[in-house]
């Protein structure tokens, strides 16, 4: 295989370079990204060293560049992972949601139309990355979302990729592209942009910063980790229906306000065990022998806030074998400790340099 992953600097799209190139590293992986706010090169730093792996600076809206890449570097397959995905952003600024998600969505399935189909005739993959969040919201004792439940979005964000997923699948029976879909939970781990809740309450703490918690902290997701995710993917690719949906799940429920009181316990036996921490974090509650949950507050929820989200993964565990690996606790002990051991990445993401380093490597 040779696969364009689109989105590849950001935080799924880069776990995904990394996993295929572990997995297979003698196939030839081609990153995309426009390097957008949350797009980060720092992420791919060590694809680099892999002999077929190569990163383009560009957008998924130029045609052009899309068709371009699919016949020089002979792909077979696409892994779209490119979109707008913060909620709250999507609210401020639905425009660019609509624009990315949608447009972008559509112009690179019909380069991948024009290449695949109307060209050389061969055998592809075009694989799309959706969400939970086009399903709605569930009430508390409501079965979890299977790939058969109508869709209900209820953000300009989930709006937008709802539309993304209903193109896909209309190139799939108007036109024959070969196409797969995964609907995934919240994902965590490794990499994740700090506007994110996981990442942003770790960092928060660490600065002891506020740990704003909208509305009364009830409402319901199901986390993923990560890796776990990519995993689902590679089975989706292997051995996945064409024409088929997939929904990718951790069975991780948790309020929103369990979750932040499982990160604030772990951060907090973190420095406990591990002295160096309150020198390197002298700001954090546990520094100063204080507890890291007193820093939650309870702040105005937000606009149309879905209450509750769950995945019932079993389509892809019954027919292609996948499970998830990681259990939330782990997992997100597992990640409170990347980001205790990765703290130049965060700071530099958060303080912009690496924006000025992008701007000396691609202009």
């Amino acid at each position: 295989m040779a696969i364009l992953v689109t989105g590849a600097a950001g935080f799924i799209g880069s776990n995904f370079v990394h996993h295929w190139l572990a997995a297979r590293p003698e196939e030839r992986v081609v990153a995309l990204d426009a390097l957008t706010y949350a797009g980060n090169p720092a992420n791919l730093a060590d694809a680099e060293r892999a002999p077929g792996y190569r990163f383009v600076k560009g957008d998924i809206a130029d045609g052009d560049l899309i068709q371009r890449l699919l016949r020089e570097e002979s792909i077979d397959t696409i892994v779209h992972f490119a979109a707008e995905s913060h909620v709250d952003r999507s609210i401020h600024g639905p425009a660019e949601f609509v624009q990315t998600n949608v447009v972008g969505t559509q112009v690179l399935l019909e380069a991948a139309r024009s290449v695949w189909l109307a060209g050389s005739g061969q055998p592809h993959r075009f694989h799309h990355i959706s969400t939970d969040e086009v399903y709605g919201s569930l009430a508390p004792d409501e079965s979890a979302f299977s790939e058969t439940t109508a869709y209900a979005p209820n953000s300009p964000y989930s709006a937008s990729k709802a539309a993304s997923d209903h193109l896909v699948r209309a190139w799939h029976h108007t036109y024959g592209l070969q196409v797969t879909t995964s609907n995934c939970s919240n994902n965590y781990g490794p990499y994740q942009f700090p506007e994110k809740l996981i990442p942003l309450v770790i960092v928060n703490i660490l600065h002891g910063r506020e740990l704003p918690i909208y509305g009364d902290g009830s409402n319901v997701r199901d986390w993923l980790h990560v890796a776990d995710h990519c995993s689902g993917i590679e089975a989706v690719l292997r051995d996945g229906e064409v024409g088929g949906t997939y929904n990718i799940g951790g069975y991780g429920e948790l309020t929103n306000l369990e979750l932040v009181r499982t990160l604030c316990r772990v951060v907090d036996e973190r420095f406990a065990t591990d002295e160096t921490l309150a020198t390197r974090f002298p700001e954090a509650p546990a520094a100063r022998g204080e507890a890291a949950d007193s820093l939650m507050r309870f702040v105005t929820d937000r606009p149309g806030h879905d209450r509750r989200y769950a995945i019932d993964p079993q389509r892809i565990t019954d027919e292609l074998g996948w499970k998830p690996r990681f259990d939330v606790e782990q997992g997100l002990k597992d990640t409170v400790d990347w980001y205790l051991g990765n703290e130049g990445w965060w700071r530099s993401v958060m303080d912009g340099s690496y924006k000025e380093w992008l701007a000396r490597q691609y202009g």
